[in-house]
Order: structure tokens, then sequence, then C-alpha cells
């Protein structure tokens, strides 16, 4: 399943943003009225929207020689905002906003990390899917066959994972 077309593009970057309540804490990005990126700013001391840059980049060949010519910013780091704002100036910037019904978790912070780790529990246990399985993935989209995901499994047959994998190998691919 493809959720955007970011993965495919050969030009450009691609970078998402989802609505946040503390907008200072992150990289911010602006958007017209169109969602296009107007500007980015890392951890803004008056955040111009609320939307946070996620991290979670796509990006073409490029950005190799934008990373080389980088000079570290007033923190003395490389800063991938700086990346994406020279994606932006040259106008090879698409963001996708991460609507209503999407989850971003951060985990930037150890009470970060607590909150994402106990969602993803809470949706496990609730819904009796794990979350991103690599393997689940691979054999839903049909890149392997019933055969190599019990394969995959095997070694892992004593754990919860493992166990898993098999019991979704006995499922339909839906």
């Amino acid at each position: 399943m493809q959720v955007t077309a970011a993965d495919s593009c050969v030009e450009g970057a691609t970078i998402f943003a989802h609505r946040v309540r503390n907008p200072a804490e992150y990289g911010v990005v602006t958007l017209n009225d169109g969602g296009m990126g107007l500007d980015i700013v890392e951890k803004p001391l008056n955040p111009a929207s609320h939307f946070a840059v996620t991290g979670l980049y796509f990006y073409d060949r490029d950005a190799v020689e934008i990373a080389r010519n980088l000079k570290p910013s007033a923190r003395g780091e490389l800063e991938i905002t700086d990346v994406n704002r020279e994606y932006l100036r040259r106008g090879k910037l698409n963001v996708e906003v991460l609507g209503r019904g999407a989850a971003w978790l951060d985990t930037g912070t150890p009470d970060a990390l607590l909150q994402a780790a106990q969602f993803v529990q809470t949706i496990e246990e609730r819904q009796g899917l794990k979350i991103a399985c690599p393997e689940e993935i691979a054999w839903r989209n049909e890149w392997i066959d019933t055969a190599q995901l019990l394969k995959l499994a095997a070694p892992l047959e004593k754990t919860a994972y493992g166990r898993y994998l098999r019991e979704v190998a006995q499922e339909p691919r839906v």
C-alpha cells in the first residue's frame, strides 16, 4: 500500500508536517493557503505555524551536494533543516501534511518516548496487529510468499513476534 508518491519522486525533496500544540520544540514549516512551503525554522521562539516537520524525508541525489556545502549552525551542528531550506529556496520542496487521523509520534525526550511506546502498545493490543512489521508488510505486498514469511518466522518461533508472523501467514492477504 502506497500512502504517498514521495518514495517514487526522482527530483526534489518531500518532507512531512504534522500539527502540534507546542511548535517551538520542533522544526516548523509555514505553509501558504495552497499547502506550499514558505519557510522552515528550527525551534523558533515565535512559531509562524503549528506544523512540525516530522523527521521523515525523501531526497533526490542533490541532497549529498547540499549536505556537503552546509555550514554549522549557531549550535555548532549541521542542521537537516538547512537541507530542507535549500530545497525550498530552489523551489523543489514538497510538503505533505499528515492530516487528522494520522499519528506522528515524537520520541525526542524520555517522556515522549514513553508516550509513543504506550500508544503503540495500546494499538497493538486492541487491534491484534503489529505496527511496522517489515515481514508482514513484505508478505501483504506480495514481495515475499507465505513460505518465505514462515522461514523468516522460524528462528523467532519462541517469541511473541515469531508467533505473530506465523499467525499472519494463516490469514488472507488483505
